[in-house]
């Protein structure tokens, strides 16, 4: 039994059902791994590139499609342990396109660069960037961790 409430939307329909349990398993273990509360919620929404486009346009002001976006709903909030709505973490957007045309570039399957997306999309929502070298390296190294639990390799 899943420990966290993720909620997935598939709007392009073009995902598996194995596809989709395969995200919500590895989010379950990224959640665990950082050591979230059991309350703890995000919603993953597949999308086109053109919906992930309008959406980094209008709230990144980047006009150009992106493979995810992450909406932290405590962002800037020094303390996401308080308040009434603390266990919402946020939404993670990925485009099903993007993360096609990136798995093929990367030489793995389309269930990694899913599941890649995910993490990294999570990896923001509760703090972690890719600013600097030393962040960057932790973040990666984290994702990587999470996606070898499931046996997903580059």
């Amino acid at each position: 039994m899943n420990r966290y409430t993720i909620d997935l939307l598939d709007e392009t329909e073009q995902l598996t059902d194995v596809e989709k349990s395969l995200v919500v398993d590895v989010l379950n273990t990224a959640l665990t791994e950082e050591k979230m509360k059991e309350e703890a919620e995000v919603s993953v929404t597949f999308v086109t590139d053109e919906r992930i486009h309008e959406l980094n346009r209008d709230y990144r002001d980047k006009d150009q499609p992106t493979d995810v976006l992450s909406f932290a709903l405590n962002e800037g909030d020094d303390n996401i342990s308080g308040g009434p709505a603390s266990h919402l973490l946020g939404d993670i957007i990925i485009s099903v396109p993007r993360a096609k045309v990136q798995s093929d570039e990367y030489g793995h399957d389309i269930k990694r660069e899913l599941c890649f997306l995910a993490v990294h999309g999570f990896l923001h929502l509760i703090g972690y960037d890719h600013e600097t070298d030393h962040d960057e390296k932790e973040m990666f190294t984290k994702q990587e961790d999470i996606l070898q639990k499931h046996g997903l390799k580059k």
